[in-house]
């Protein structure tokens, strides 16, 4: 801990955030005074913390009658500063355990842990690279309403699409610089950014690491741009489908495996690709369907799967082809990998990471074959997908692969609680409804 205290007395810090995220995405935990931490006194926190709707409402019929404590055991891998604190302040990322020290079952940096192991078993290591899609809009004075489009730094609002502009995304500069000084502190690597397809609509892409320091990351990073656009009196959001009429955000994910040697197993030495590599495919392919409410967690999310709206409609796969599902970029062999496309920014990291590897992870495991690359359109090819949360839900606890892989107490908890969001949306009168049928049926 002699270390631990050094760094913390080098950086002056008065106060460290112990963060958790739940099953959301979203970041629980406490606030403890850097003495607490460096003498290894036990960290507690309750276990329903963990298990909120996005409403915040904790699900106590989904954890133990005595609604228990969990200990928190620091990552000290995760440790930094939190960068727009008022005073300095650290933060550092948990792992959730009881009182035995068994890791939480429905914790989601647990759940993509234990797809992780199983790679390792095989003397593999995944190497991942997310894409965050994301909106800033104008920010609501109640919260309610459409968003409205953005006022970017010569003070007009963005009206109208420019995609891929480099002027337009040079307008929202002062929240960009904000955002990268944010993450460099951080050690978030966020590289290339573009403006895209929506109003006010753009994407940093993060360079490829290990795939739990990318789920971290993902998770800081979120924080980080909801606290930059905040400072300059605009709203990021990271909902799938924010805007009618204008393009979803999603979290595309690149994909390859690593063997001991540190080579990627998807090409083999003479350059091709190999059986692994159309294993990975097949597996995803076979089992993305099920698994898709891990990737469109919300009634929202599945607004954003339409064809012609640069999200995929079905799991084909193809060469640098994005009406798929499944997009091969042109690369050297090296760098051979598998985009996944299918989940929504919306998506808790830890478990979109965890479903898309553990999908692959099977049909290595099971040898599955995919299917032929397609050449044209995927948006010609059958919708794949359940079209509601309810039936999504559905898929995945009919998955009895999923299930053991990912974790039956994770599926049973996390099914529920989608249930409930799902449920308590069915009890909303949109204002279609009345706009619609109040004077009219």
């Amino acid at each position: 801990m002699q270390a631990i205290e050094q760094w913390f007395a080098t950086h002056g810090i008065r106060r460290v955030e112990c963060l958790v995220p739940d099953l959301t995405g979203n970041a629980r935990g406490k606030r403890v005074p850097p003495r607490q931490l460096s003498t290894g006194a036990e960290l507690r926190f309750p276990q329903v913390g963990l298990i909120q709707s996005v409403a915040g409402e904790c699900r106590q019929d989904l954890v133990s009658e005595t609604d228990p404590d969990m200990l928190l055991a620091p990552d000290w891998r995760t440790l930094t500063v939190q960068p727009w604190a008022s005073e300095p302040t650290a933060q550092l990322i948990c792992d959730c355990t009881d009182e035995q020290g068994a890791l939480i079952e429905s914790a989601p940096r647990n759940v993509l842990r234990r797809v992780l192991e199983r790679y390792a078993a095989r003397g593999l290591t995944p190497v991942v690279a997310p894409e965050m899609e994301f909106y800033l809009v104008a920010r609501s004075q109640d919260g309610h309403g459409v968003p409205a489009a953005p006022h970017g730094r010569s003070g007009t609002h963005e009206t109208q699409r420019s995609p891929y502009g480099v002027d337009a995304a040079d307008e929202f500069s002062a929240v960009l610089d904000d955002l990268y000084r944010f993450c460099e502190a951080q050690g978030i690597g966020a590289a290339a950014l573009l403006h895209e397809v929506g109003r006010g609509q753009l994407e940093i892409n993060l360079d490829h690491g290990d795939a739990l320091a990318l789920a971290d990351q993902v998770f800081l990073f979120k924080r980080s741009a909801r606290e930059a656009a905040r400072r300059h009196g605009l709203t990021a959001t990271f909902m799938a489908k924010p805007l009618a009429g204008e393009a979803g955000s999603a979290m595309h994910i690149h994909q390859s495996l690593l063997d001991s040697n540190g080579d990627n197993v998807f090409s083999t030495g003479s350059g091709a690709a190999s059986q692994t590599f159309f294993h990975f495919i097949g597996g995803l392919q076979r089992y993305l369907p099920s698994a898709l409410v891990l990737f469109a967690p919300y009634v929202n999310s599945y607004r954003r799967l339409a064809p012609f709206s640069a999200a995929p409609i079905n799991v084909e796969w193809g060469l640098d082809n994005r009406t798929c599902g499944l997009r091969v970029p042109n690369s050297a062999p090296a760098a051979r990998r598998v985009e996944n496309r299918l989940p929504g920014v919306d998506a808790n990291p830890y478990l979109a990471l965890a479903a898309s590897l553990a999908c692959g992870l099977l049909g290595i495991e099971q040898e599955l074959n995919p299917n032929p690359p397609l050449a044209g359109s995927a948006y010609g090819r059958p919708y794949a997908f359940a079209r509601t949360l309810d039936d999504a839900v559905t898929a995945l606890e009919r998955e009895d692969a999923l299930t053991e892989l990912l974790g039956p107490g994770f599926i049973e908890c996390y099914s529920a609680l989608k249930r409930a969001e799902s449920e308590a949306f069915a009890r909303i009168v949109t204002p279609w409804e009345t706009q619609t049928l109040l004077e009219h049926v």
